[in-house]
């Protein structure tokens, strides 16, 4: 197991733009259809924007139309937390980045099979690297 990354709160503003530290370290949602992922195609993975842990393979990515970058798996289950959350009167299960504890979206029991995820992620909370 990797050792978690800890910052502080003036280390983690120093480093995200205002909207990334909403949501990464404050557990916001950008605003449905409005992030750079919603559209994208590219081949690749998808990281983590806190700590750049692997996440998401491209080849996991389809449109579920529900207005964030959805995923029908993580890379690895230890690359991502889970967490209830009974926030805003709903009962969800948060997603977090297990190395940094970044909040990074919801999943849902609605998505494609084989899994039957739907790994429902803010853009603003990953970054992109594209395979060579």
């Amino acid at each position: 197991m990797t050792k978690k990354l800890i910052k502080t709160e003036p280390q983690w503003r120093e480093q995200l733009s205002d909207e990334q530290y909403r949501v990464t370290r404050q557990a916001g949602t950008e605003p449905a259809f409005s992030g750079i992922y919603v559209d994208h195609h590219d081949a690749g993975t998808y990281r983590c924007i806190c700590c750049q842990n692997s996440l998401f393979s491209s080849e996991d990515k389809f449109d579920s139309g529900c207005g964030w970058p959805s995923f029908s798996s993580r890379l690895e289950k230890a690359a991502i937390t889970q967490y209830p959350d009974f926030s805003h009167g709903m009962n969800r299960t948060e997603v977090r980045c297990q190395h940094c504890d970044a909040h990074l979206g919801h999943v849902f029991e609605d998505g494609p099979e084989p899994s039957g995820l739907r790994y429902c992620i803010n853009s603003v909370a990953i970054d992109f690297n594209a395979k060579d």
